[in-house]
């Protein structure tokens, strides 16, 4: 599965930084593929490793914002891996 996700530390101020780079660390030491943008950490493997990353990453910040938003969307598809990178290159190849 491929999971993009979102957190959003609430109650922090205005800067967020600082918080979604701890959650955005726990991605990265996961092992999993993975990339981050300025909207989303976008994370690939089995259901139960990516959710457990994602409630780390969860975590990660809820130790430092008294709240903390989530939006996720999956892309489940048994069977298929290095989706992340398939994808694009699906893409990329349509565009020329």
């Amino acid at each position: 599965m491929i999971v993009a996700f979102s957190i959003t530390p609430l109650g922090v101020g205005e800067g967020v930084a600082e918080p979604v780079a701890k959650a955005v660390k726990v991605v990265r030491e996961s092992g999993l593929p993975n990339h981050t943008d300025a909207m989303f950490t976008t994370v690939e493997g089995e259901w139960d490793e990516v959710m457990d990353v994602v409630k780390r990453a969860v975590d990660a910040v809820a130790e430092v914002a008294p709240r903390v938003g989530l939006v996720l969307k999956a892309d489940l598809r048994p069977g298929v891996t290095d989706a992340m990178t398939g994808k694009v290159e699906s893409l990329e190849k349509h565009l020329g």
